[in-house]
């Protein structure tokens, strides 16, 4: 029978049978063809999409050596029927693998090959090649790129060496410190600026020509003079502690307005008269003692009080105040003790209100310190210096304790600019007077306070007076202007806290009231402001100040050059 086309075959015909020998001798020609090629182009020519069955491999990168794909070279189809001796049977089947890239779920995917109704190669194929099976490139070409895929990701690293090891270390270190650079460049820009200060460069002490000042001192006791804020003029005699008679009254009306102050114009809360004080009016009168009349149940105002203790000197009203203020006399007397501590007052004692008793004893020095602090008080100071005031509690009588009118016992009040202070006698004591007078120097006015204790020449009270008298003259004499600073004169400089500074100059002269020999502080200050970090210049920037309190002497200080803001190099290096 002639043979037919496979291809002009119908499908429904019944495969004819072949010779064995045949297709056996087929199958290895075609294999051995299959062989010389590359495997890449014997699969690109036998393989149809149909015929292809492939097992997908997981690849393990924590392998050392992954294996390689593996491929199976298929058999090439056989000739159709009819065209050739030994024809094959298309019932062969070909099997062939290679790695698959690796899944999530490392999970092998294989994909079966077609029904057995498609044709397939002959089923006896050679082994591959020992390069093929490595999954190394075929002599024919470039490896396929799932094969170098694999070799390039399962790459074993480097060996490790030190230079790599140094290297790799220069470079985490090396970023760390960029990193914290950059962070502390920040800071530092935005760290908040230090509070310029002021600060002085000229000298800050002056001391005036001439030698020691010469004052006319008393022939007994101790006295003092001091200029308020500027300095001591000078002392006499031995600081020892003695009786000071009236003057503890200073410390009384002192405490009684710190305790209760008054304004100026006000009268203050009323104080009710109580049985003791009238007592002590009637027994003051017999022992010839300085009291004011008054009775049980009056009403008397706290600045008529205290007005009748500075200027008649009235002991039992010293003793009312000091119950109204304290509940008792004993109290009010441990505040006065206290407060003498606090000022500094070391050598003083008081046990009683009024100074009667002779064991209340004090010193110039230490009457000085407190006459200081209380003649700051413009209530006080208007009080010591009133002449005299007018009674609401006496009967208007012919005696000097029961007049309407009350005197001050000072007499130098307000004679050569006296303002006070008080005066003090006892048998024990002698005459004692703690004074203070106002004199103009320069452009300034000054108060001059001293006193002089321990007068002894009858009258004693009379010989302490012209002794304060004389010393007061002479201090007034004593006392000059002079300039210690010119306008224009660089007298310090703002520091911007990072090393910057900018002069500040005086804007007009400083004269200061000085005495022979006399020595006097001189301060810069910012006034209590808060300096700025930028201004033109010319701005007022502080005072430049001699002395304190009532005797203080300033001027203005502006800059010199414009203050600007610290550079960015120096915000960069500063530290603290």
């Amino acid at each position: 029978m002639p043979t037919r086309d496979a291809a002009s075959k119908p499908e429904s015909e019944p495969k004819s049978e072949t010779d064995p020998a045949s297709e056996s001798a087929s199958a290895s020609a075609s294999a051995a063809a299959w062989a010389r090629k590359p495997s890449w182009a014997a699969r690109a020519e036998s393989e149809s999409e149909s015929e292809r069955t492939s097992e997908f491999v997981a690849l393990k990168p924590d392998l050392p050596h992954p294996a390689s794909p593996r491929r199976v070279a298929p058999t090439p189809a056989p000739p159709a029927v009819g065209d050739g001796p030994g024809q094959g049977s298309p019932e062969a089947d070909v099997t062939r693998e290679f790695g698959a890239p690796p899944r999530t779920d490392d999970r092998t995917m294989a994909l079966t090959r077609p029904p057995a109704s498609s044709p397939a190669p002959p089923s006896a194929a050679p082994a591959p090649t020992p390069a093929t099976a490595a999954g190394g490139a075929d002599a024919g070409g470039p490896p396929p790129p799932l094969d170098l895929l694999a070799q390039l990701t399962n790459t074993p690293p480097k060996p490790e060496t030190v230079a790599r090891t140094v290297g790799r270390r220069i470079k985490i270190w090396g970023t760390l410190v960029a990193l914290l650079a950059v962070v502390l460049v920040v800071v530092q820009a935005l760290r908040p600026l230090p509070t310029p200060t002021l600060k002085l460069t000229a000298e800050s002490t002056h001391t005036a020509a001439g030698g020691a000042l010469s004052l006319p001192w008393p022939s007994e006791g101790q006295a003092v003079v001091d200029i308020n804020g500027l300095g001591r003029m000078g002392t006499y005699g031995e600081m020892k502690p003695l009786p000071i008679g009236s003057v503890a009254k200073v410390m009384t009306t002192y405490l009684v307005l710190r305790d209760h102050p008054l304004k100026a114009g006000d009268k203050g809360p009323s104080i009710p008269v109580d049985q003791k004080a009238q007592d002590d009016y009637t027994n003051g009168v017999k022992e010839k003692e300085s009291v004011v009349e008054v009775k049980a149940g009056q009403q008397v105002s706290e600045l008529e009080a205290l007005q009748a203790v500075m200027l008649p000197s009235a002991n039992n009203v010293a003793r009312l105040l000091a119950r109204w203020d304290a509940s008792t006399e004993e109290a009010f007397i441990k505040k006065m003790n206290d407060t003498a501590k606090e000022l500094g007052m070391t050598n003083t004692t008081y046990t009683d209100a009024s100074g009667l008793m002779e064991s209340t004893v004090s010193t110039a020095e230490d009457q000085v310190k407190l006459a200081k602090r209380a003649m700051a008080d413009p209530v006080f100071r208007a009080i010591a210096k009133s002449p005299s005031y007018t009674s609401t509690t006496t009967s208007g009588g012919g005696t000097i304790d029961t007049a309407r009118t009350q005197n001050n016992f000072n007499k130098l009040v307000p004679l050569n600019g006296v303002v006070g202070i008080k005066t003090g006698s006892t048998t024990k004591a002698g005459g004692n007077l703690l004074f203070a007078a106002e004199t103009t120097v320069g452009d300034s006015k000054q108060l001059v306070i001293g006193a002089v204790f321990g007068q002894h020449r009858a009258p004693i009270i009379d010989t302490a007076t012209a002794a304060s008298k004389s010393l007061i003259l002479a201090a007034d004499k004593a006392l000059r202007s002079e300039t210690v600073v010119k306008k224009g004169d660089v007298v310090g400089h703002v520091d911007d806290g990072l090393g910057g500074t900018v002069p500040v100059v005086a804007t007009k002269d400083l004269s200061v009231p000085v005495w022979s020999g006399a020595s006097v502080g001189i301060s810069l200050t910012d006034g209590g402001r808060t300096l700025p970090h930028t201004a033109k210049a010319g701005t007022q920037i502080g005072t430049l100040t001699v002395g304190t309190g009532i005797g203080e002497v300033k001027v203005p200080v502006a800059l010199k050059g414009d203050l600007a803001e610290p550079s960015f190099g120096a915000k960069l290096t500063r530290i603290g």
